[in-house]
């Protein structure tokens, strides 16, 4: 017997498409929870994140600081040792420079030779020096000899009283010798003296040479302090009033320091005042550097710093935002920056003391946050 086909209707056909949707979405998760762990911001801009969702975009999250001070303006300056820290070494005697052990840039301590000098005036001072000691033994001997017979009465007290103003004479003379070569750490014998150190720091000019001529006036080497440096800088007449001595600045690798003094005259040719601050040295502090230099003043009421990596922009028309944690995930602030220091940026407002803000993932929040 011929078989029959069997016709299914039409209907059943279009109820059975309907039903397999429902069927997968029944089989796994349900199609309202496929996307609940990462959810298109609310209209208050909050973003449903779960824990699981927040360890998948490696969110990494922290806390905002109260500021204390804000940047005011950066200002163009010259990194200089103080007045007091910069030290010329004099060559006392003239002479010919024999040998030099420093040169340079060489970092040297207090008292470490510097360079050794022949002089025809170190020898003819020693020659000095032997005779006086030698008058001085005699001044002495003659000294306690009128001293004798004085006490004997064979001679006047005048001639003792003349013996021991010689004697007090021939002291003197032999320790202003002794002084002189003492100080330029002079051999009288070999008739050279010995350029040292007067203090520590590091040389940043050396004007001679094995061979040199030294006549006695120059100043052979330059040593500046260690460790001290002042940042000299000209500030505009509109901030004149607005910055004081002990006020904090930085430099552009971060170097922090303390204005030390403001000028109280405006120079009419760049209507600017004279701005000095203290530095203390770093790798990057070196006089003569032409750097920027931030001045900070008191930071507003409210203010806060955060890291500079938190504060992100969705497009040009909505300005700066940040993402701060909230108890369903996070939420979209819009903020205005107040400027920058180092790797931390001043927030006027937008995001209060000790909320946690995110500082890692933003590039994975700012999609969800725009819709995308």
């Amino acid at each position: 017997m011929a078989s029959r086909s069997r016709r299914i209707p039409l209907s059943v056909l279009v109820a059975s498409a309907w039903l397999l949707p429902l069927a997968a979405c029944s089989e796994g998760e349900p199609a309202e929870e496929a996307g609940a762990e990462e959810k298109a911001p609310q209209p208050d801009g909050e973003i449903a994140l779960s824990a699981d969702a927040v360890r998948r975009l490696a969110l990494r999250f922290d806390a905002a600081d109260v500021a204390t001070e804000a940047p005011i303006a950066v200002v163009p300056a010259i990194i200089a040792p103080p007045p007091n820290a910069r030290v010329a070494v004099a060559a006392t005697f003239p002479g010919v420079v024999l040998r030099t052990m420093v040169v340079e840039g060489e970092t040297v301590r207090r008292g470490q030779a510097l360079a050794v000098v022949s002089s025809r005036d170190v020898l003819v001072m020693g020659a000095d020096l032997s005779r006086a000691n030698a008058r001085l033994g005699v001044a002495q001997s003659n000294a306690d000899r009128m001293a004798q017979l004085s006490r004997e009465g064979i001679i006047a007290g005048a001639r003792s009283d003349e013996a021991r103003a010689a004697l007090g004479e021939a002291r003197v003379d032999v320790s202003e010798k002794s002084r002189i070569l003492h100080m330029v750490n002079a051999s009288g014998g070999s008739g050279t003296y010995t350029l040292t150190a007067p203090i520590a720091g590091k040389v940043t000019s050396a004007q001679i040479h094995a061979g040199s001529v030294v006549d006695g006036s120059t100043a052979p080497y330059v040593i500046d302090a260690d460790g001290q440096y002042e940042a000299q800088a000209q500030l505009p007449e509109r901030l004149a009033g607005r910055v004081s001595p002990g006020m904090a600045v930085a430099l552009e690798d971060g170097v922090r320091g303390t204005v030390t003094a403001v000028g109280s005259t405006i120079d009419p040719a760049t209507r600017s005042v004279t701005l000095k601050a203290r530095l203390p040295a770093a790798p990057g502090t070196l006089a003569g550097r032409a750097t920027n230099l931030a001045l900070f003043g008191p930071a507003p009421a409210g203010a806060v710093t955060v890291a500079q990596a938190a504060v992100t922009s969705l497009g040009a028309a909505d300005g700066d935002v940040v993402f701060v944690r909230t108890p369903r995930g996070v939420s979209v602030r819009k903020v205005e920056s107040g400027g920058r220091d180092g790797d931390r940026i001043l927030l006027l407002s937008g995001v209060k003391p000790g909320e946690q803000v995110v500082v890692a993932g933003t590039s994975a929040l700012k999609p969800i946050a725009m819709g995308e």
